[in-house]
């Protein structure tokens, strides 16, 4: 089934060039067919498959609350006040909960910069802690989950690293650059072209379960299912 279309891609363009709410409201029939609508399928699609790779993940394709997350930015505490994203995303959350540092899935489409991904973002300083404790721990095992983030070539780490080793950590250690990280997430580039295929929703769950081992791995870390 194809879900995405360059109608997709051609509205979240249009958008990053007009983004107002006068803009915004005059083309939400276009947001609401082209880009909603076939995000809510996908997820609707995606859940039953993914419950199968790692049942404690949700995949809620409710339009409001569920996986997809809000077009609208938060301005609040920002300088940029444009009121909407460029882009659309998902976040497919352990059953812990989204605001508790558990690790989860993510797919997110941008024009030219659409990714899917897995692993914690922006962890607390007590799931750090865990994390790193279990690499030191058992390497062996981290080895392996490393080793199997087989979601593409393209495959990297994201987010944040220190500059310098976390204190109490053996700055010789094999992974002190893992050791290292604030985030714990790798991702792999989408291009338009895949994303538009009728094959995405398996490419996705491909990624997804070749990237379930760190998952897991980092789920037992700080003792969850």
């Amino acid at each position: 089934m194809t879900y995405f279309t360059k109608s997709t891609f051609a509205f979240l363009t249009e958008l990053a060039a007009n983004n107002n709410r006068d803009w915004f409201e005059s083309n939400k029939a276009r947001y609401e067919g082209d880009v909603k609508h076939p995000f809510l399928c996908l997820i609707a699609d995606l859940a039953p498959s993914l419950k199968k790779i790692n049942s404690a993940i949700v995949a809620d394709p409710k339009p409001n609350g569920g996986s997809m997350m809000r077009i609208h930015r938060d301005t609040r505490f920002s300088r940029d006040k444009s009121p909407y994203k460029t882009f659309v995303a998902a976040h497919f959350a352990h059953t812990a909960g989204k605001g508790e540092g558990a690790p989860g899935y993510y797919l997110r489409i941008e024009p030219g910069a659409s990714m899917a991904g897995g692993g914690m973002w922006q962890p607390d300083t007590k799931t750090l802690s865990q994390v790193r404790n279990r690499i030191v721990d058992d390497p062996e095992r981290w080895a392996e989950a490393i080793a199997g983030k087989t979601v593409g070539r393209a495959c990297q780490f994201a987010g944040e690293a220190l500059k310098r080793p976390p204190a109490g950590y053996d700055p010789s250690h094999p992974y002190i650059e893992d050791l290292k990280r604030k985030d714990f997430a790798i991702v792999v580039p989408l291009t338009d072209a895949e994303v538009c295929r009728a094959t995405f929703k398996d490419l996705l769950l491909e990624h997804y379960r070749s990237a379930a081992p760190f998952l897991r791995f980092l789920s037992d870390a700080i003792g969850l299912d």
